[in-house]
């Protein structure tokens, strides 16, 4: 599973960082996702709460 982020369409919510802080989070300034931090549900399931749609998964 791919997750792909669009930043142009982010409104920066939070729902990802909230839902999944172990997937989704700010380093160095950086947005990363590391869909080896959580299991493949617990990802899905942010990503659909995701208000914007900025983020999309490829599988």
């Amino acid at each position: 599973m791919k997750v792909t982020f669009d930043a142009a369409t982010c409104s920066h919510a939070g729902e990802c960082v909230k839902g999944s802080p172990s997937v989704f989070k700010v380093e160095d300034g950086q947005f990363v996702i590391d869909t080896d931090a959580a299991p493949e549900a617990e990802i899905r399931a942010t990503v659909a709460k995701c208000p914007s749609g900025a983020l999309k998964i490829e599988d």
